[in-house]
């Protein structure tokens, strides 16, 4: 079975719901699974599948709790080349910056050498004000893959 990080940011904590729903989900198959509210580098195996479950805050940025990961992903540059990842962005299309947050993570994740595991989910809380089911239908489509 797999061991997945779930890496949170979150504001308002929807993004937190979203991770810990997803984490259950995962349980339940076997997997392993960690949820990081304050993710930090050393704390993270960089074989692991990482599961971003992320909001966008105030101007197309990160929440607070996740920025000092992507801080610390730009000034260290870690070999992340074993490193493969999955979004779940949540936002809200009424913003023109509407699931910009997350992605700033993924380009330096992605800079950094990581891969894609499967295509991003964007959750847009105006269309599914319970984020937590999309985002586990999306889950539904690829945990088969995980081992």
């Amino acid at each position: 079975m797999a061991n997945i990080d779930l890496l949170v940011g979150t504001t308002l904590g929807s993004a937190e719901y979203v991770a810990d729903e997803l984490a259950e989900q995962l349980a339940q198959l076997g997997h392993g699974t960690q949820v990081h509210l304050n993710p930090d580098l050393a704390d993270l195996d960089p074989k692991n599948l990482w599961l971003i479950v992320s909001s966008t805050h105030g101007a197309g940025e990160l929440p607070d709790n996740i920025q000092p990961f992507l801080k610390a992903i730009m000034l260290h540059s870690p070999d992340l080349s074993q490193t493969k990842f999955a979004l779940c962005a949540i936002g809200d299309s009424s913003y023109d910056t509407f699931c910009q947050g997350p992605e700033l993570l993924i380009n330096e994740l992605i800079r950094c050498g990581a891969k894609e595991f499967v295509d991003k989910i964007q959750i847009d809380v105006q269309y599914d004000p319970v984020p937590e089911d999309p985002a586990q239908a999306w889950l539904a489509t690829w945990q088969d893959s995980l081992k």
